[in-house]
């Protein structure tokens, strides 16, 4: 073999041992792309909880929207017991009327100005020797009367001409001891309504209540 000869082959076997490095890495496929990296633990859960969030300004717009008509409900429901509260009281002024006529009408009233040496317990009231009203009263209606409360303790009907009345008044005077007096007035029923005010004072001088019956003319 000469000397070119052995040139040629030494430059394919280079040739060949140049191939076979290369060859398999252009064989080799192309890597595949690379995938997205996975989502943060708190990723998910925050996703979930904005939905239920978008869900809710739905229904807080709702929620506003009827609130003003609950609203407008209360005032008329308010409005309307108002009025029933208002037509309760000129049906029961016209039943007064129609049960107890002026021309007939005699009404008593209770005031009371003591606390010193009485505490009211009861009243009895008699017209003409007939038993018209009694009242038992209790601590809250007592210490009404003493604040200047003024009861009406008796609405009737009496025919023109004289009567009388006797009220008696139970209760307990100094030193929690029983007491039980009687007051008595003879008055003229004319022909327009009869007022009348049963009055407990105390009378300091003596140290003992005073019970009065007054003709309001």
């Amino acid at each position: 073999m000469n000397f070119n000869s052995r040139v040629v082959s030494i430059t394919l076997c280079a040739a060949v041992l140049s191939w076979a490095q290369i060859g398999p890495s252009l064989a080799e496929p192309p890597a595949p792309p690379a995938q997205s990296a996975a989502p943060a633990p708190g990723a998910a859960p925050a996703a979930a909880e904005a939905a239920p969030a978008a869900d809710a300004a739905p229904a807080a717009s709702a929620a506003e929207a009827q609130a003003p008509d609950a609203k407008s409900l209360d005032q008329e429901v308010q409005g309307l017991k108002k009025d029933v509260v208002e037509l309760n009281k000129d049906l029961f002024v016209l039943e007064e009327e129609l049960l107890f006529p002026a021309n007939t009408q005699v009404a008593v009233f209770l005031s009371m100005d003591v606390g010193t040496f009485f505490a009211l317990d009861a009243v009895t009231i008699k017209i003409d020797n007939k038993e018209v009203a009694n009242h038992l009263y209790t601590a809250r209606e007592a210490d009404a009367l003493l604040k200047g409360g003024v009861q009406r303790i008796y609405l009737g009907n009496q025919k023109v001409g004289k009567h009388e009345l006797v009220a008696f008044f139970t209760g307990k005077g100094t030193v929690e001891r029983d007491y039980r007096r009687g007051a008595t007035l003879v008055f003229e029923k004319g022909v327009g309504a009869k007022y009348l005010e049963l009055k407990i004072t105390d009378r300091v001088a003596k140290h003992q209540p005073e019970f009065l019956v007054k003709d309001w003319e």
